[in-house]
């Protein structure tokens, strides 16, 4: 199997595993990530998923020497994407694991996902440029709502490899991270999603994308609509920040009553550089 899923707790992963062919997707292994990713959407235990590529690639793009034969990826207008999940928007966040090369295809899965951890010598780029191969799986449309549309157009057709570093500091990932952690950390980051109260995270998450292309009326409307669907969630998270819950740091409240929560631990690549532009607080 091109595609495997691998579960700890309310995490999935979902790997994918043709180092052979440094994780291009042929339109078999698209089948697979759209299938697995459904799996996950639909399992009521899962929370956080994350996708990796094994064998230091997260994924070269589409498997071009699969391109006019039975094993070429699917290109039509309804269904699944090229790469697989592209046009899917589920429910619950997916976290993008990056080693080794994100490019062509490969960024426009990363793009799909909700947020991107990237090892520091990660590469990031539109390199199906020197083929005359097009994005058609959401490059165009998800990179410039990321980064805006100037940075974007640089890279569209450049097709310049972007090395990690300058990908934090555009936006276009969350976290760098030392060689050989992505997939540890984005499961500990999917770890700590999957520990907050999850109607909640998932109506605000929903609210976001939802309000891409809408004015700011319809907007806040519809994130009226959002937020009131999980009221009862919110009660039961203000009855035990009341009880106080809410001095002791933790989503579960798991520390002692009246704790104070120490500072986070900053991992090596992960602290914003306020001075620096592209970087949050």
């Amino acid at each position: 199997m091109a595609v495997r899923v691998e579960r700890a707790g309310p995490v999935t992963t979902v790997v994918l595993s043709r180092p052979a062919a440094r994780n291009a997707v042929d339109g078999v292994t698209a089948r697979q990530l759209a299938n697995a990713f459904r799996e996950f959407d639909a399992d009521d235990g899962a929370r956080a998923a994350v996708l990796w590529g094994e064998g230091g690639t997260f994924c070269s793009g589409a498997d071009l020497k699969a391109i006019g034969t039975e094993r070429g990826n699917r290109v039509a207008p309804d269904g699944d994407g090229p790469m697989g999940p592209t046009r899917m928007r589920l429910g619950k966040p997916v976290i993008a694991a990056v080693a080794g090369h994100a490019v062509a295809g490969g960024l426009e899965l990363a793009l799909w996902c909700d947020l991107r951890v990237a090892e520091e010598d990660a590469v990031f780029g539109v390199f199906c440029r020197r083929w005359g191969v097009p994005l058609i799986d959401g490059g165009t449309v998800r990179l410039p709502r990321l980064i805006g549309a100037s940075r974007a157009m640089d890279l569209v057709l450049t097709g310049r490899p972007v090395p990690a570093a300058e990908a934090l500091d555009i936006g276009l990932v969350h976290r760098v991270v030392p060689a050989g952690s992505a997939r540890a950390e984005a499961a500990l980051l999917a770890a700590e999603l999957a520990r907050f109260p999850q109607a909640c995270l998932r109506s605000d998450r929903a609210s976001l994308l939802d309000q891409e292309g809408r004015d700011e009326e319809s907007a806040m409307a519809a994130e009226l609509r959002y937020g009131q669907s999980v009221l009862p969630e919110a009660a039961q998270g203000a009855a035990r920040f009341a009880a106080g819950a809410g001095r002791h740091g933790a989503p579960d409240g798991s520390r002692a009553p009246g704790a104070l929560a120490p500072p986070e631990p900053v991992r090596p690549g992960t602290a914003p550089d306020s001075s620096r532009p592209g970087h949050g607080s």
